[in-house]
């Protein structure tokens, strides 16, 4: 069997916005002194006159990115997603949210998967966070393939877009030519009868092992890859809800605001069900590797089969 062909979506992201810059001239891209780890390095090269770095200074980034785009600019604001949507809240909020203008947050190195840096840089509320400010539209991709065609369709759409992308390369599970991204609309990537998985992000790889191994044991499981959390696909999420009678969520993420409250909030007004949450359990991560790390929390093939199966019986 050959090798699983993994990326990191922060790479995607890079790589994204050069393939953009041809066919969006108006598009610019805004870093905070991260441009080599963000990956939007690699847009400054290609296009010098298109980038700026605005130093350690998220906030006021967001500021010269606002009145950017009241000039018919396309700016992205680029930076650890503790520091875009974290620190500089406020900023998103009043300067962006509020006079909802048309400004890119591409927020990296989110989640535990940013491994050795520890908590203080582990974003695990930036879903939470974004999907509070009305308008603002949140997407979190799942490998390579989604989060380049997440950046095309965030430039495509007129007002804010959080985009999440990770340090960690994981595999490339979208890579086939039906595949088609479109924004407030989630993939069934497998059918099933007993339990629905809904995930977003690194744990939809995941999900898609976990439901191999339950297959094993007798359990059908349906696979949803939620790419957007805000607009959801609460058609596609109460129609399997309907069908199987039970949801798990599974993120990279506090399960307090992001994917799994989302889902919760769907189900609990259109088609009551029993769902559990797996996630960052109400606590902080902690430095170690990545790998270790997405096992140690339970978001792993394993942890989340386990999971899910405790669940179901």
């Amino acid at each position: 069997m050959s090798e699983v062909k993994k990326i990191a979506t922060r790479e995607s992201y890079g790589n994204a916005l050069v393939e953009c810059g041809a066919d969006f001239p108006n598009l610019v891209v805004l870093d905070a002194d991260l441009a080599g780890a963000t990956k939007t390095g690699v847009f400054k090269k290609a296009y010098p006159d298109r980038h700026i770095d605005c130093g350690i200074a998220e906030c006021n980034m967001t500021g010269i990115a606002a009145g950017l785009s009241t000039c018919g600019k396309i700016p992205f604001i680029s930076s650890f997603a503790m520091f875009a949507a974290g620190r500089n809240f406020e900023q998103v909020r009043n300067s962006i949210g509020y006079p909802h203008l048309n400004v890119k947050i591409g927020g990296t190195h989110a989640g535990i998967t940013v491994g050795e840096d520890g908590a203080t840089h582990q974003c695990n509320e930036d879903v939470a966070l974004m999907r509070t400010i009305p308008g603002m539209t949140v997407i979190v991709p799942a490998d390579d393939v989604e989060a380049r065609a997440a950046v095309r369709a965030a430039i495509e759409k007129e007002g804010p877009v959080y985009l999440r992308f990770g340090r960690a390369a994981v595999p490339v599970i979208n890579d086939r030519p039906d595949y088609k991204f479109e924004i407030g609309k989630g993939v069934l990537l497998k059918e099933g009868s007993d339990v629905t998985i809904v995930a977003s992000g690194i744990t939809v790889a995941s999900a898609l092992e976990a439901a191999e191994m339950l297959a094993a044991d007798g359990i059908s499981a349906e696979v949803i890859n939620i790419h957007t959390i805000k607009p959801l696909d609460k058609e596609l999420i109460i129609a399997s809800a309907k069908k199987t009678g039970k949801v798990v969520t599974a993120e990279e993420h506090s399960v307090i605001g992001g994917l799994g409250s989302a889902v919760c909030d769907c189900l609990s007004e259109s088609q009551p069900t029993r769902v559990m949450k797996i996630g960052m359990q109400d606590v902080f991560g902690e430095s170690g590797t990545a790998a270790a790390l997405v096992e140690k929390y339970g978001l792993d093939g394993k942890g989340i089969y386990a999971k899910v199966k405790e669940f179901v019986s």
